[in-house]
């Protein structure tokens, strides 16, 4: 047997001996790989082996999909692998791990370090050499991005990456937090947001107060602090619910996430937050649009998170939630005491309760509507940002007649008529 497919042997031997990282090779492109190479130990000797081949392409074929380098997939796999070690070195110092933990990640690094100077076009020769074929199947390398985690890149021996490897999962997480840095509850699961709204805070103007206690209150919580349940409050198209997902994109990087859950999901609240509650991330619950038309099981769920229950509130959870309406639970008049025939004794009692739910969050921020002023500029700042060339008087004259002939003054009035002029001058340059 050729000397490069006896190298393969022993390549597939120690990607065996994983202790800790097997789980870098159970999506398409691992799978893949691990074919090809048992595709070349199953080999039929007699005859051209075409499950090797087919192997080889669909490896190939799975990098092109994604179109990065072998060299990026294994760094970007090993970044996210979520693991004893990679676990636990979020919560505790390398000093303080067993030192047996310590020695099976560097068993680990070592091999897949191997693997990572492994080129395609070696791979590819062990395919031609191992079922005997007269060409080469290979056609070419994707480029290595490189453009994040340089410190494995740079790096000759990753035996020596443990401490800056542990500080990039402190940071990022593991698994589905690595992946993702906006989440939503669905099928009793948290699922990754792959591309979540890409909103800055600076494109959010005229409600500054509001603004800076949400940012306070955010990094609190970035700090480990108890930070408080926010509620929202105000008429619609005011920034609400941006303003929310603008502290995601800009402390992202500090560690934050975002879980999305619809008012509907609320009563697996309670179950949601329990499957935080151990994360070295800090997590906002986005609830977005709360309201309840009764005192139901999602008003329960929501008001044990708010107050918390025998179980302690966990410090790395807070609740962010925007409405409409400032009394969260629909009251009716009927649901008012009538002394005559009401049912209930302490029938106030539980009105009082309806009407003051939204005290339980502990800030309420208010963002009344704009005035013309206030709307005018938001206009002149979302034009600035994206170099509008366009006259201030003309500018302010159609912004008010957009407001007046669309949905009133609003911030989200403002950035719907400046996309609009956006697209118009584009439209206008081809």
């Amino acid at each position: 047997m050729n000397q490069s497919v006896n190298y393969y042997h022993i390549i597939h031997q120690e990607i065996a001996s994983l202790l800790l990282y097997q789980s870098i090779f159970e999506d398409e492109i691992g799978i893949a790989f691990l074919k090809i190479l048992d595709s070349i130990y199953l080999r039929d000797q007699e005859t051209i082996d075409i499950n090797c081949l087919k192997a080889y392409s669909h490896w190939f074929k799975m990098l092109a999909f994604q179109g990065i380098s072998w060299q990026d997939y294994l760094v970007q796999r090993i970044l996210v692998d979520d693991n004893p070690f990679s676990q636990q070195v979020q919560h505790l110092s390398l000093q303080e791990l067993p030192q047996a933990l310590i020695e099976a990640a560097k068993h680990d690094l070592k091999i897949i370090n191997i693997l990572y100077k492994l080129s395609v076009e070696t791979i590819s020769k062990w395919v031609e050499e191992a079922v005997n074929i007269p060409f080469s199947p290979f056609i070419g390398e994707f480029k290595n991005k490189k453009q994040n985690h340089i410190f494995l890149h740079q790096q000759d021996n990753w035996e020596n990456c443990l401490e800056e490897l542990g500080n990039h999962y402190r940071q990022y997480g593991t698994g589905i937090f690595a992946k993702y840095k906006a989440l939503k509850w669905l099928d009793n699961q948290l699922m990754g947001i792959g591309q979540p709204d890409p909103i800055t805070l600076t494109e959010i103007v005229g409600y500054e107060s509001q603004k800076e206690t949400l940012i306070k209150n955010t990094e609190i919580l970035l700090s480990g602090y108890n930070a408080l349940n926010i509620l929202l409050y105000g008429s619609r198209g005011t920034g609400k619910s941006s303003l929310v997902k603008g502290l995601l994109n800009e402390y992202y990087t500090r560690g934050l996430r975002l879980v999305e859950v619809n008012k509907s999901q609320l009563s697996y609240l309670p179950i949601i937050v329990d499957k935080l509650r151990d994360s070295s991330q800090k997590f906002i619950v986005f609830v977005d649009d709360l309201s309840f038309e009764e005192d139901n099981e999602a008003f329960k769920s929501l008001k044990v998170v708010l107050e918390g229950n025998v179980t302690a509130k966990p410090k790395n959870v807070v609740v962010y939630a925007t409405s409409n309406r400032r009394h969260l639970i629909r009251e009716y008049f009927e649901d008012r005491p009538r002394p005559k025939d009401a049912d209930e004794i302490h029938n106030w009692d539980t009105v009082q309760e309806k009407l003051s739910f939204s005290d339980r969050f502990g800030l309420t921020l208010t963002f009344g509507a704009a005035n013309q002023d206030t709307y005018l500029s938001i206009v002149h700042h979302l034009a600035s940002r994206i170099n509008l060339k366009i006259d201030k008087n003309e500018l302010e004259f159609r912004a008010k007649q957009w407001a007046t002939q669309h949905n009133g003054r609003s911030g989200r009035t403002a950035r719907q008529f400046i996309d609009f002029l956006q697209g118009l001058s584009e439209l206008n340059q081809q």
